[in-house]
């Protein structure tokens, strides 16, 4: 079965409630295994394994987390071999209009530099999911929206 991997940060928690809400939607797809893992504990033999990948992190001064960026850092030395594979991402951060957008789209860029295929969305939150301090209900919503989509989008693909 492919493997759909979620890695995220959280130093609040917040994150990582955005990223377990990811997974149940994942979950909701039949034929497709899904794990979730904290940045601290991801290694680059994970994201060779994942058939899809969903990065969760918290919004700093508009851009990923240090530790996802030291992560995407040190996957150059996979340089081509995640080319084709599915990509999301998703973040928090402490208000509206705090630089969520530019968030998402640092870690989209990684992912594309990587050749992956990126799961956007027709309608509002095209890039991906954002959620506002603890997120709310529709923002879990949106979160789980996100991983059912990848997850279908990895299983067309496999």
């Amino acid at each position: 079965m492919p493997l759909l991997l979620i890695v995220y940060d959280s130093e609040t928690g917040n994150t990582e409630k955005m990223a377990n809400a990811v997974a149940e939607g994942a979950r909701e797809v039949t034929g497709v295994d899904v794990e979730v893992k904290h940045v601290d504990v991801t290694s680059l033999d994970d994201l060779l394994k994942a058939d899809g990948l969903i990065v969760g992190s918290p919004t700093f001064y508009g851009l990923m987390s240090a530790k996802i960026k030291k992560l995407f850092d040190e996957s150059v030395k996979l340089h081509g071999k995640l080319d084709g594979k599915v990509g999301a991402a998703f973040t928090s951060s402490g208000g509206i209009a705090t630089g969520a957008e530019t968030t998402i789209l640092s870690i989209l860029q990684a992912l594309l530099v990587h050749g992956m295929i990126v799961q956007g969305r027709a309608k509002f939150k095209h890039y991906g999911a954002a959620g506002v301090k603890s997120p709310n209900e529709k923002e879990i919503k949106d979160c789980r929206n996100l991983g059912e989509r990848t997850a279908q989008l990895v299983i067309r693909l496999s």
